[in-house]
């Protein structure tokens, strides 16, 4: 096992071949060999696959850390860690596998392979005479053979981008984007799903032509290294086979495509993604993803149904038979990076998602290969968070019912499983898990916690076989050794990282062609009639890593390592902006841009003089004011001539609430209702001078204090929440020496902007600026005086300064 975080869902399975179940247990400490807990929270189960009696131990309740032994019957576990570091790293540790399948470059043997690829297969219907050659080299290897998938290579990229999206902190920067050891100021897992980027793009070279798969089954005849790879007729070069909708060659047969849309979408959702992520970071190539998946978009389209693999020599194929769930995400990807959301893309989504509202291998014990893929619905969590009230629920319910149809099938065994044995199951589990997590963070039900945990222990070793399903994970533990790999079998190299199929029905395992298992089956007396699992690489139905599971676990793992580490600051990057508690506060930090904010309830002192230095310096700034400032009819003319000038005006609240406690910031002050309806009423008094949301998107809340809560609730109103970038006093210049340390006199002001302008990297660069239209009376020491020479000294930097919509372009 990996362990747990001290506050956790904890919970051991007991599993015996005699009939026996203990009545307590206790916990050891490894260091002091001394008792440190003991239980007799333990639900008892029958029989299930090699075992009599079995039973859940439940510690939930101990939060100690250091390393520990469970102990029961006289029987003792396997080493136990609790702390809340037990997930640091292993996301990227799983990464070490992906960069090791790469294909093209490969960054773990520095060289290359496949570099002829590849010639066309059934191009006709584009006007594509085959064997043309196209570049296709780059991209992964699908497993331990080295053919590879349109399919799953863009959902392995999606989860990798999603990953980064959701979780940036987790993430280090240790490869160059070729993979090699050292720095590029990018994250590796971002440098990762780029490879993927880069290799889609090239199955999708023109609008109307893009390739499903990149060489085919006749991979399988040998084990080798990858630039060995020449059983294809013409070289080194490989078959890549055209998406024509129809079917195709499946052995002696054909398979069942029918369209186009299962690829196709998911090469359209991937694109989104990535020009999502990377509008900040590299403009042009964000550019190129969104056109290309527009066109993916159209090539979904174009024939509704499933795309198929192509096999030669055998039946075994991804026999993918579901696709609206892959319309559903490319239908809601088309809304991300926008300012406003597309309503039509929501609709088309929702449609999309009623007809398929649970993935199918969910309420069944059995599937085909592949036969419901992804195995996770990715458009649910996606579509849920752009929709708020009974739609939102409508989704998050699709969710429930598929986790309740597997909950059926798993509350009858003390292993808590209900994942069929199917090709891949540990695919499933993943996915499973992390379904169980979203509706979690989706709804904030915690019934299938306990569910969700099981089924991530059973990954790393709560399992009948006792073993973890990733190598080298964890690394004093018992882990695949020898797995279906010419990597470790010819070469003897390590997969670091890579997640193996899991074990299959046993009637599964003895139907499948060509398997001979090379040693003694070391797990036999774990073996059933129920399913089976050999570490073994003769066995390619239970021992062998993929590439698309592995992606999926690193998006879990990074998940479990985000939610068990404490951060003081909940800080993160996304595309190029700075957000604090999901409100942005900073604009992209390489780039030269600041936005002169200020805001304003009830003084406007500086109002006249601020107005004239912004015109006479042909400056345009950002106005935050509350329902307050708008209401003075003393302040009506400064606010028109503010908006005549060009200026943005938005809103800071009706009555300059003050939203949650100074010192326990999580604690709220207003309701829900009480902060809706204040800040409607801010909008329906900046209704009177012709603004609107349309042209008010962004809100800066009152005393520009706030918590996780306003940040959410700010969103579901359409809006989006900003706060002034930290680092100088220009906040301060409402202060006045009766407030005693606090006070921050114009001088101190304005050092403190140019100091941190010198002292920093990236300078003031993405900055939000704040000051204030006005101040009390007793600030004798007017900061808005200085504006001329501080707009001066920003001109001589270099600096552009912008209005709050154009430093934000998100």
């Amino acid at each position: 096992m990996l362990g747990y975080p001290s506050v956790s869902i904890k919970v051991a399975v007991w599993a015996s071949k005699a009939a026996e179940t203990p009545t307590y247990f206790e916990i050891i400490e490894k260091e002091s060999n001394m008792v440190v807990y003991r239980s007799s929270n333990i639900k008892s189960f029958g029989a299930y696959g090699p075992f009599k009696k079995t039973a859940r131990l439940n510690f939930s309740d101990f939060k100690l850390t250091g390393s520990f032994f469970i102990k029961a019957n006289g029987i003792l576990s396997p080493l136990v860690l609790i702390n809340n570091d037990v997930y640091k790293g292993a996301a990227d540790f799983c990464l070490r596998y992906m960069r090791q399948q790469r294909s093209g470059f490969n960054p773990y043997l520095k060289d290359s392979c496949h570099t002829n690829d590849g010639y066309v297969l059934y191009g006709s219907e584009a006007g594509v005479k085959d064997s043309t050659h196209f570049n296709a080299s780059g991209g992964w290897h699908d497993a331990s053979d080295y053919l590879q998938y349109s399919a799953t290579s863009a959902n392995a990229t999606y989860h990798l981008l999603m990953a980064y999206r959701d979780f940036p902190l987790v993430f280090g920067d240790e490869k160059q984007a070729n993979g090699m050891d050292g720095k590029n100021g990018r994250s590796d897992i971002l440098d990762e799903a780029k490879w993927g980027l880069d290799w889609l793009l090239k199955m999708h070279p023109k609008k109307n032509i893009m390739f499903n798969q990149l060489a085919d089954d006749r991979d399988h005849m040998s084990m080798r290294i990858p630039k060995e790879d020449s059983q294809y007729g013409r070289g080194f070069e490989r078959p890549l086979y055209f998406i024509t909708g129809e079917p195709q060659q499946r052995g002696k047969f054909l398979n069942a495509t029918t369209g186009t849309s299962s690829t196709a979408a998911k090469f359209s959702s991937a694109f989104n993604l990535g020009a999502a992520i990377f509008k900040y970071q590299d403009d042009e190539y964000s550019c190129i993803l969104s056109k290309k998946a527009k066109t993916a978009y159209q090539f979904a389209l174009k024939k509704p149904g499933v795309t198929q693999t192509a096999s030669v020599r055998s039946p075994y194929i991804y026999a993918e038979d579901n696709w609206v769930d892959d319309m559903e995400l490319a239908s809601a990807a088309l809304n991300f990076g926008q300012k406003k959301l597309n309503q039509k893309a929501i609709l088309n989504a929702l449609s999309y998602a009623e007809e398929e509202k649970t993935t199918p291998w969910m309420q069944k014990d059995t599937a085909a290969h592949y036969q419901y893929y992804p195995f996770i619905n990715l458009g649910h969590n996606e579509l849920a968070k752009q929709m708020v009230g009974t739609d939102k629920t409508k989704i998050t319910n699709y969710y429930r019912q598929g986790i309740e149809q597997v909950w059926n099938r798993a509350k009858e065994n003390a292993f808590y499983r209900g994942i069929p044995f199917i090709w891949c199951s540990n695919n499933l589990t993943v996915s499973f898990a992390i379904q169980c997590g979203w509706y979690t963070n989706l709804t904030g039900d915690k019934t299938f916690l306990e569910l969700e945990q099981a089924n991530f222990d059973w990954i790393f070793g709560c399992n009948p076989w006792g073993t973890s399903m990733v190598y080298g994970l964890p690394n004093w533990a018992d882990t695949p050794t020898d797995p279906h790999s010419a990597f470790t079998h010819l070469k003897n190299y390590p997969i670091d990282g890579g997640l193996v199929d899991g074990p299959v029905y046993t009637n599964i395992y003895k139907g499948l062609i060509g398997i001979t298992l090379a040693n003694t089956d070391e797990y036999a007396e774990f073996q059933s009639d129920l399913a089976v699992y050999h570490d073994d690489y003769g066995d390619y139905s239970t021992n062998e890593p993929t590439m698309d599971g592995t992606a999926s676990l690193i998006y879990l793992l990074a998940a479990k390592e985000a939610k068990s580490t404490p951060k003081k600051v909940l800080v993160s990057i996304e595309g190029g902006e700075t957000k604090f508690l999901r409100a942005i506060v900073r604009g992209d930090s390489t780039k030269k841009k600041i936005a002169l904010v200020f805001t304003g309830d009830e003084f406007a002192d500086g109002g006249e003089v601020i107005r004239k230095t912004l015109k006479d310096k042909h400056v345009k700034a950002s106005f935050f004011l509350t329902g307050n400032f708008y209401r003075n009819t003393n302040f009506k003319s400064l606010i028109n001539k503010l908006k005549k000038d060009g200026n943005y005006l938005g809103p800071h609240s009706d009555k300059h609430l003050l939203y949650c406690d100074w010192n326990k910031r999580d604690s709220l002050l207003v309701t829900k209702a009480e902060f809706e309806k204040d800040l409607k009423s801010n909008y329906k008094e900046m209704a009177a001078f012709g603004i609107s949301k349309t042209n008010a998107e962004y809100f800066l809340p009152p005393y520009e204090w706030y918590n996780r809560k306003i940040s959410e609730w700010t969103g579901q109103l359409g809006l989006t929440l900003v706060n002034f970038t930290s680092g100088t006093h220009s906040n301060a210049d409402y202060t006045y020496p009766e407030l005693g340390k606090s006070y921050k006199s114009s001088n101190e002001i304005f050092q403190s902007i140019i100091s941190f302008d010198k002292s920093n990297p990236n300078g003031l660069n993405g900055f939000i600026l704040l000051l204030h239209v006005g101040t009390d009376t007793r600030r004798v020491d007017k900061f808005y005086l200085q504006l001329p020479k501080l707009i001066d000294y920003l001109n001589l930097k270099n600096y552009e300064l912008v209005k709050i919509d154009k430093l934000l372009v998100h």
